[in-house]
């Protein structure tokens, strides 16, 4: 399985952004997707996932109400979205995949990243 994440890019502090991860080489159907992301000089983090019919999801408490996690199974796509951005929001994010909860030592696979910037 292939990730590609896109959608990063410079917004200003209360601005929003959307991810999006595509997942090619297999149907993802049957997994959970997510996003983890690591800031300079820190460990990489939880942000959200979503499981495989997309009727269960979970946050990060930083982002609880900021952040919307979806996906489509017919595209093998999940998303992003990102309200309210903070400077402290400001990583590399990666989508991963893998059984739910989706927890990072049990991610199977993780997309190259992309790059988020927060500017205060």
């Amino acid at each position: 399985v292939q990730l590609q994440a896109s959608g990063g890019g410079l917004v200003q502090a209360g601005g929003s952004l959307r991810l999006s991860c595509a997942a090619s080489g297999r149907s993802v159907s049957k997994y959970a997707m997510g996003w983890f992301r690591q800031a300079s000089g820190k460990e990489r983090e939880f942000v959200a996932a979503i499981n495989w019919g997309g009727r269960s999801t979970r946050y990060a408490d930083s982002v609880e109400g900021r952040f919307t996690i979806s996906r489509d199974n017919a595209k093998n796509t999940v998303y992003l979205q990102m309200n309210s951005l903070k400077p402290e929001d400001t990583a590399v994010y990666y989508c991963a995949l893998g059984p739910w909860p989706l927890r990072t030592v049990s991610v199977d696979y993780w997309g190259q990243g992309t790059q988020v910037t927060v500017s205060s």
